[in-house]
């Protein structure tokens, strides 16, 4: 099992779970997220006043998957995320220890289904 975290820009979350979801990949969790990297900020100005913030508003997606699914996972991100400019996002990949699911009392690989 592999648990996988993935910090993208938001406007590009449809496009993400629409690739996740043709891959038969449902069970996605989100949150809205800041945080800084390489794009180093963004400058904004408003009626003549700039100002500049170096935390940017990203999506975190939360995915729990059985090994045979990691790639299939990964591959839909990547597609989804991908504009190919600076602060397209990153992707990291853990192992899971354990999944119980609670209504069932499911634990490994068949909770998370």
């Amino acid at each position: 099992m592999k648990y996988i975290i993935a910090v993208i820009q938001p406007e590009r979350v449809h496009d993400v779970l629409d690739q996740l979801e043709a891959k038969g990949i449902h069970l996605v969790t989100t949150s809205t997220v800041k945080g800084r990297g390489r794009q180093k900020g963004l400058t904004h100005q408003y009626r003549g006043l700039k100002s500049t913030s170096t935390l940017i508003e990203k999506v975190k997606l939360e995915i729990a998957v059985n090994d045979e699914y990691l790639e299939t996972a990964v591959e839909a991100i990547e597609t989804g995320a991908c504009t190919e400019q600076i602060g397209d996002g990153k992707i990291f990949v853990t192992d899971l220890e354990q999944c119980i699911r609670i209504r069932t009392g499911e634990r490994g690989s068949a909770a998370i289904g």
